[in-house]
């Protein structure tokens, strides 16, 4: 069945820098659009990065553009999410996402249609 694992979350000091990572297991990895999703305390959980099958194309949501990238590793199943200048607001639960009804697509948005199934999530801390 369908799994995505999160790991690598933490606690940070202010200014930082973390690399989260999630393995997908159990379907075509690599037909899929990938999403990073961040929920803050007391928040609705929120796109904040997304990558195409191929790894070519990206987008971010403004407030982590130019601290976080969003990589994969197709022949690993894998997608990563390097986290630099991490600021306290950027504490929240990660999960990392699929369409799974959607193979093959790519629109680059980040709202909540964009995504139906992720992982349990990894806690990142960002406090000094």
């Amino acid at each position: 069945h369908l799994q995505l694992v999160e790991s690598g979350g933490g606690l940070v000091q202010p200014g930082g820098s973390l690399n989260i990572s999630c393995a997908a297991s159990g379907f075509t990895f690599d037909y899929y659009t990938t999403y990073w999703i961040r929920q803050a305390p007391g928040n609705e959980r929120e796109g904040i990065a997304c990558l195409s099958p191929s790894g070519r194309l990206t987008n971010y949501e403004d407030s982590v553009k130019g601290r976080f990238t969003i990589s994969r590793d197709n022949a690993k199943n894998t997608v990563h999410l390097q986290m630099n200048n991490l600021k306290p607001e950027d504490t929240g639960i990660y999960y990392c996402g699929i369409h799974s009804g959607r193979p093959g697509y790519w629109s680059g948005g980040l709202g909540h249609d964009n995504y139906d199934t992720w992982g349990q999530g990894s806690q990142v801390t960002v406090s000094s």
